[in-house]
């Protein structure tokens, strides 16, 4: 049973109702090095010109801001990359851009991701004068060994100085952990899991550490050289984390990220309950009004078609009814709160039987549940998410939601 303060029920069976605030997702692709397990669109660059980057980045908003009129951004999310590397006199021009566009919801959320190094600390005043409230912090692990082998440039107390930096300075702060890391005993994770937690944030991301194609984790994999844990260590590190958390006032609201009530990010929320969002920057991905939007991905040629065209954008894709109601669950079924079957139906223009596979449901009582018209994953199935989706959802969509 969900607490009275945690995330609102979709309200209606509608469409994408264009009174619902609109999400704006800002992308800065550089990084100082490349993490050897990241697989995001980063890029390293010795030398960034920053003011065409900052006219490139209006000129991109300027095109999404026309094809979305009339809205409200309720959040805004400089990801990347490493966003805090960007001018605070960049990003308040986004701001103050995104700001006449479409005007702000008087509760903004804006998000940017930062490292916790000591250089980038030294922004966080300005950043935060610039317009941003929530920092999330990449973190990612409280053992200097583990730092290294993760590629990370800060140490622990690097990190954790820039961590209470944020929290002077922004009014919501997030961060990051990556734990099933090769070796990692168990108890290990739980005395690190408990550290964090007593660091006092609102809200954590616990990801455990996956080899993706295209890293060099994935070659050291592929040569033998790295082992990650075996699927019973990898599940008994899931339950913990997610028991530990739970018990500390942070429950898991999606299947990675937990938070004390009321802390949930508002801007994911937007991508998990399928609500509009539009993307700008290299590689960004936007939902806009029924239309899968996609930029160029590399930074060089994003960068040109903006001069070319006045936008970045590589496709714009009209996203078939089946398609929206299979991707509205693919996202949904993340959060604890499930989706509201009557609402993805109608995104499909359909009846539920025509998205969904009851029978598959009834088949696995202790995984997902329907109650009356809300359909979620049990807290066992979560789990086993993976592996349920493709069983419960009809003609899942091979593209990228988010």
């Amino acid at each position: 049973m969900l607490s009275n303060n945690a995330p609102a029920i979709d309200r209606a069976p509608n469409d994408h109702a264009i009174d619902d605030p609109l999400a704006l997702y800002v992308h800065w692709p550089f990084c100082v090095s490349k993490c050897p397990y990241c697989d995001f669109n980063s890029h390293v660059r010795a030398s960034v010109d920053q003011a065409a980057w900052r006219d490139a980045l209006l000129a991109d908003l300027a095109y999404e801001a026309a094809m979305l009129p009339g809205r409200r951004l309720g959040s805004i999310f400089f990801g990347g990359g490493t966003p805090s590397l960007m001018p605070p006199a960049t990003v308040a021009a986004v701001l103050t851009a995104a700001e006449r566009a479409w005007g702000f919801a008087p509760d903004i959320e804006i998000t940017l991701e930062a490292n916790p190094s000591s250089v980038e600390a030294a922004r966080f005043a300005d950043l935060a004068a610039a317009g941003v409230n929530r920092a999330s912090l990449g973190l990612q692990a409280l053992d200097d060994a583990a730092l290294q082998f993760l590629g990370r440039a800060h140490g622990v107390d690097e990190g954790l100085a820039a961590l209470a930096v944020a929290q002077d300075v922004f009014r919501r702060v997030s961060f990051d952990l990556i734990y099933a890391r090769p070796g990692q005993p168990i108890a290990s994770w739980e005395a690190e899991l408990r550290r964090a937690i007593g660091l006092g944030t609102e809200h954590l991301s616990l990801y455990q550490l996956t080899i993706e194609p295209g890293t060099r984790f994935f070659t050291e994999a592929a040569a033998g050289r790295l082992t990650i844990p075996d699927e019973d260590t990898a599940a008994t590190l899931f339950e913990t984390t997610r028991a530990i958390t739970a018990a500390a006032g942070l429950p898991a609201y999606e299947i990675s990220n937990h938070a004390k009530p009321g802390a949930e990010s508002r801007h994911n929320l937007t991508y998990w309950r399928y609500r509009d969002y539009a993307g700008i920057g290299p590689g960004a991905h936007g939902r806009r009004i029924g239309v899968a939007t996609t930029r160029r991905r590399k930074p060089e040629n994003w960068l040109a078609a903006v001069a070319r065209n006045g936008h970045g954008t590589e496709a714009e894709e009209p996203l078939a009814p089946q398609t929206r109601a299979s991707e509205a669950l693919l996202m949904g079924l993340r959060l604890r709160e499930g989706v509201d079957l009557r609402r993805v139906a109608a995104l499909g223009e359909t009846n539920i039987a025509g998205v969904i596979d009851e029978a598959a449901i009834a088949r696995l009582p202790e995984l997902i549940v329907r109650e009356g018209d809300r359909l979620r994953i049990t807290e066992a199935g979560m789990l086993l998410l993976d592996a349920i989706l493709p069983e419960v959802v009809r003609d899942p969509p091979a593209q990228k939601v988010a």
